[in-house]
């Protein structure tokens, strides 16, 4: 129960947020909108008679408030899921060198390559790997056990 009112209430903090982030820019669109009309409904004046010129008083710019720093959706912790089963993710290596324990007397390429259903140079290339990692030898041409 307290998971779920938890969970809402996080909800509830992301969207006032949300919300606040909508409101500071409708604010600035209204000041925006404000200074344009205020420049606007200034009557012009015609002098009569010029004035020697002053000197220039440096002109200040209205503060500009800077938009608020958008904030970063809550990521949910990632749920980790249990580790598969190790014989779903055998290697290719893994898979011959498991037929190949299987049999006593030895298995031959060809009947390796049809119980695997790799091709052939896959096949010589994991008996190539398995040979020289020590774990099979050959018994005859073409013929491997395990060592």
């Amino acid at each position: 129960m307290s998971k779920n009112l938890k969970k809402n209430l996080q909800v509830i903090n992301r969207e006032i947020k949300a919300l606040s982030i909508k409101v500071e820019k409708v604010i600035v669109a209204v000041d925006k909108l404000e200074k344009a009309k205020v420049v606007k409904a200034k009557p012009v004046r015609k002098a009569a008679v010029k004035k020697p010129a002053a000197k220039a008083k440096p002109v200040r710019k209205a503060a500009v408030k800077k938009p608020v720093a958008k904030a970063k959706p809550v990521r949910k912790a990632a749920v980790k899921k249990p580790a598969a089963k190790k014989t779903a993710q055998l290697s290719a290596v893994d898979t011959a060198f498991g037929f190949i324990k299987r049999y006593k007397k030895g298995i031959s390429t060809a009947a390796l390559m049809e119980k695997t259903g790799f091709d052939q140079k896959k096949v010589y290339n994991i008996i190539y790997k398995l040979n020289s990692l020590g774990k099979i030898k050959s018994v005859g041409k073409g013929v491997y056990v395990k060592a």
